[in-house]
Formats: structure tokens, sequence, C-alpha cells
């Protein structure tokens, strides 16, 4: 591990001991700092953001760098909270300044990320993308453009996990120190982040009101102009928040370039809706076909009976539970998905057929496992299928 590599880890944990023992000079009121909600964030970045630093620290190079980014972007988080019980609620268009010092690093470990032919590439999507979650800080209410904060870390952090699971599934029985860092990474966040949201702000930061004593413009050292909350990954294009944000950090007036709403352009009338969503649950149906592009994390089918799933875009996880007859149909998005099952039979999984043009190739999935004592324990297999 070069000099370089081991000053910034040793910068990261001086920032770390700083931060779980009183606020920063010059940018945390001291007063403020010693309110329970900001006692409470820094136990959470020494105790669970640390272990995620311990373990990057074993691991050294890029993980040990996109790690410090995370590291810092908790710290920026903890001044923008305490500042939040100094500040008056910011208006659309201030919340992109107030915002503008996490903005900055979540942008720097993006680029990061991005494009990288690191060997360590999901490790650097897995943190960039779990960065996100932190933009809950700038919730303003309802018609912000943002979940409740609760909702955001989650869906934030499972966005991520896509490439943390990767991580795991590669070092699952190559490398501890790498199994530890994505474990602690998601614990970070879940349960961490969105218990300490749950408990302490569930509605949001609590911003001053107007007309307080302490009330102050939304302010910050610097005005970086652009908010942009994005995946580590820039092919897809902007959608959610990402696009939200993006549009108000713009720089155009919020009006600019609206448009009178015509019938043809009503949700309830249009035609193409197939928009991703987060996560598809389908309980307790009988003879139900369901079809749809893509979703963020995953899809499950529980309690359920003769189920025809198809997936035409991508889909990182497929959990069958409880089921009996299950056709699922995929596309060559999804062929990397990971399907679990658990007490269910006749499990099916039709994929494009490589010899054939728009032909299915179907593949049963073992219902029945044989196991056998040897070498001093039990090994596992499948019982071996046959198409239909």
């Amino acid at each position: 591990m070069g000099e370089a590599l081991i000053g910034r880890l040793e910068a990261a944990v001086s920032q770390l001991e700083a931060l779980s023992g009183g606020a920063r000079g010059g940018l945390s009121d001291t007063a403020s700092a010693q309110d329970p909600p900001i006692v409470a964030f820094d136990d959470l970045v020494a105790s669970a953001l640390g272990r995620v630093s311990a373990a990057a620290g074993k691991i050294g190079a890029d993980v040990a760098e996109v790690t410090g980014l995370v590291e810092r972007a908790f710290l920026v988080g903890k001044d923008l909270l305490v500042r939040t019980n100094q500040t008056q609620k910011p208006t659309m268009e201030s919340v992109t300044t107030f915002m503008g010092p996490l903005n900055e690093t979540i942008l720097e470990a993006n680029a990061l990320a991005e494009g990288t032919r690191s060997i360590y590439a999901n490790h650097l999507k897995a943190a960039a993308g779990s960065l996100a979650a932190l933009a809950w800080i700038g919730y303003t209410g309802k018609g912000c453009g943002m979940p409740l904060p609760i909702a955001h870390v989650e869906e934030s952090w499972q966005m991520a996990e896509f490439y943390s699971n990767k991580v795991l599934v590669e070092y699952k029985n190559k490398d501890p120190d790498h199994v530890e860092w994505a474990k602690a990474l998601k614990e970070l966040y879940v349960p961490n982040l969105r218990d300490y949201v749950k408990r302490y702000y569930p509605l949001g930061p609590a911003w001053q009101p107007p007309g307080s004593a302490n009330n102050k413009a939304p302010s910050v050292p610097s005005a970086p102009t652009s908010l942009s909350i994005s995946s580590a990954s820039s092919s897809h294009p902007k959608s959610g928040m990402s696009a939200v944000f993006a549009e108000i950090s713009s720089g155009k007036p919020v009006t600019q370039g609206l448009r009178k709403v015509t019938d043809d352009m009503k949700s309830k009338n249009r035609t193409d809706k197939t928009g991703k969503v987060n996560n598809i649950t389908i309980d307790k149906c009988i003879k139900v076909g369901v079809l749809f592009k893509g979703v963020v994390a995953a899809c499950e089918i529980v309690n359920c009976n003769s189920a025809e799933v198809q997936c035409e875009g991508s889909v990182p996880t497929i959990s069958i539970d409880n089921t009996s007859g299950c056709q699922l149909y995929l596309s060559k998005e999804s062929l990397e998905t990971s399907i679990t099952t658990a007490k269910s039979s006749e499990i099916n999984a039709l994929v494009p057929d490589a010899n054939t043009d728009g032909d299915w190739a179907e593949h049963s999935l073992p219902q029945q496992y044989i196991h056998a004592f040897k070498d001093g324990q039990f090994t596992t297999s499948p019982v071996s299928h046959s198409g239909a």
C-alpha cells in the first residue's frame, strides 16, 4: 500500500475521530452540535461507517479511495443537519445551493465509478450509488420531488445493492475482507441510517420557522451550481429524483418551458406508461399473468398458484416462495438475474433460445435435493430435471 494511500486513510480516520468528538470548527454551531440527533449521527458515523472504513483499509486501492468519499459525504451531511436547525426551509431554487457541498462529493464519487476499468468496479459503483441516500437531508416537504426520508434512504440503497450483491457473490469464497466491506456498507444504510432517520427525522429536517430569532437564509461556504443525485452509471438517462434535481439545477426559472397539458398528455390517457418501478410483489394470486418492463430491486412471487411472469427488461432478483406452478419468461437483459426459490414446485424459467430466432428454451428449476454425508459434512445437490 503506497504512502499516499496510507496518508488518505490516516486523514479519514482523523476526520471520523473529530466527528465523533464534536463539531467541526467554523462549520458547525457548538450548541446545535450537542443536540441529541446530531450526537446520534456522530455515533452512527463512528460505529457503522467506521466498520466500512476498517474493511476498506484492509483492501486498499480504489476501495479505500471511494470509501474516503463516503466518509466525506457523511461529514458534509452532519454539517448540513446542523445548519437545518438554524436555517429557514429553502425554496426549490435555494435548496440546490444548500445541498451543493454534498452534491460535489457525490459527483466526485460518481466520476470515480463511471467508466472505470478497475477490478473493483462493483465496489466503486455500490459506494457511489449509495450516497444518493444522503439527499434526504434536502427534503422540504410534499411536492419537493422526493419521497419521505425513510423511503428515500431505502430506495436509494436498493439501487446500490445490485452492485454490492455482486461483490458478495464474487468474493464469498475468496476474500472475507471484501465480504465484510459489502456487508458493512449495506448495514450503514439499512438498518443504521434508515433507523436513525426514522427516529429523529421521519418527516424531514427540523427547519427553522419563518421569523425565528435564529433564522438564517440558506447558505454554504461555497455555492455550487448543480445538484444531481444519480446512480453510478451515466449510461442510463436521469429519472425520478435525478431528473427533478437536474432540472432544478439547470439555472432556468422553475416554470420556464411549461406547456399546457392537453388530454392526450394526461397520464390516464397515455399508452407509453411502461417505466421501471422499484419492487413488484405478487401475493396470494391464482392463475395470474404479469408483464413488466423492468424493476430496480426485485420481483417477488409468494403464496401463488399457476403464475406467469415475464420481464422484458432487467431485474436483479426474483424470489419465489410457497408457490405452486410458475412460468418465468426472462429477456436477454434479465439473464443475469438471481432466482431464489423456497417451498415451491413446478417452477420453469424460459429464456431466449440461442439457436433460434424468437423461440424460448425452457429450463425446470430443481425442487428436490439430494443430501449426502461426506468428509465429515453434508453436501447438497439438486436432482436433475429435463426441460419440457
